[in-house]
């Protein structure tokens, strides 16, 4: 959990994907955060977590629901939502963390 206290206490938006292998929707989101992390480049980053290899993080935030999206600035949660949302949505909702 160290290593996921570094990865959000950066001054630019972070958004997590949680999702499973198991989930069959997973590469449509995996497609649209491809898109995300293309149009913001290096102004926000965007990582995959997946639930099965990482199930105490996944247990500390409480993911439930599949895929979840977080975003995190600074070390704090900024956003959150459960349910699959396309790139354009994503990419307007992270620039307002800019």
């Amino acid at each position: 959990m160290s290593k996921f206290g570094e990865l959000i206490d950066v001054n630019i938006p972070v958004l997590f994907d949680f999702y499973s292998e198991l989930d069959e929707k997973t590469s449509e989101m995996h497609l649209a955060l491809r898109d995300v992390a293309a149009a913001l480049g290096d102004k926000a980053k965007v990582i995959k977590i997946e639930v099965e290899k990482n199930r105490e993080l996944t247990e500390a935030l409480r993911v439930k629901t599949l895929p979840t999206l977080i975003i995190y600035k600074n070390g704090e949660m900024k956003w959150r939502q459960s349910g699959e949302q396309d790139a354009a949505t994503l990419i307007t909702i992270v620039q307002e963390y800019l």
